[in-house]
């Protein structure tokens, strides 16, 4: 009699059921983040800037400002979010990995109460306790009790950096769909700009995320006309009494 094939570990591959997808979520995360924040920051300040005057120097250099302490200001917050996590979690981790070396016996019991909590019988929860402790006790533990991976603690540097790099990306369009056209056109070439790079962000990340594509990008756009118009109508208004 043949062998017993065994079941494939990806029966779907369209599934996210691989390793490191808290990892690439966290960077996608960062990376739409960062993007949408440095496109609607940079053009709000640009076109509030162009709304007060028509002098090309006080709106590059407002954009050149806001583009730098921006990409900063994203840096670090990410990097501080994504310390406090993955310290609570590299620790959470340290404690698994002392319990199961000082009481093996009591790591295995949890274990099997906690797959029986999930439904099995005693003998099958027993039976898959053991065989995941023989596999992997530490892997098996952080999964069934608080629901981590190892592989997928995010590092604060690289979140940090990726962070960053979306936001300046970002925040060049709109620095020069501003410069680019003449003065008549600046205002109305840099929305339309903005717009549709909102537009696409929100599809992407959608796309990556498997939500919906119109709620997402209806509501980047929705906040990008928000903050464009807020901004415009304030420089406006300034300029027009003469602060700016």
């Amino acid at each position: 009699m043949p062998p017993a094939v065994p079941p494939s570990p990806l029966p779907h591959s369209d599934e996210p059921h691989r390793q490191g997808l808290a990892q690439r979520l966290n960077w996608l995360r960062a990376g739409v983040l960062g993007a949408n924040d440095g496109i609607v920051s940079v053009a709000a300040i640009v076109v509030g800037v162009a709304g007060a005057t028509s002098d090309l120097g006080p709106i590059l250099t407002a954009g050149i400002v806001g583009l730098v302490g921006g990409a900063i200001s994203m840096a670090l917050g990410e990097y501080v979010s994504v310390s406090s996590q993955s310290d609570s979690e590299r620790a959470l981790i340290a404690r698994e990995k002392q319990e199961l070396r000082d009481m093996p016996d009591e790591e295995l019991e949890e274990l099997t109460g906690l797959y029986l909590a999930k439904g099995l019988r005693l003998e099958t929860a027993r039976q898959v306790a053991i065989e995941l402790t023989e596999h992997d006790a530490v892997a098996a533990h952080l999964s069934a009790e608080l629901n981590i991976d190892e592989a997928d603690v995010v590092s604060a540097w690289h979140a940090a950096g990726a962070s960053a790099l979306a936001f300046t990306i970002g925040a060049l369009l709109p620095l020069l769909a501003i410069l680019i056209p003449p003065d008549p056109w600046r205002v109305p070439a840099t929305s339309l700009a903005v717009l549709v790079a909102l537009a696409l962000t929100g599809w992407t990340s959608a796309q990556l995320g498997g939500s919906s594509r119109r709620k997402s990008v209806l509501r980047v756009v929705v906040g990008g006309v928000l903050a464009l118009a807020a901004t415009y109508g304030l420089g406006s208004l300034l300029g027009a009494a003469g602060i700016g």
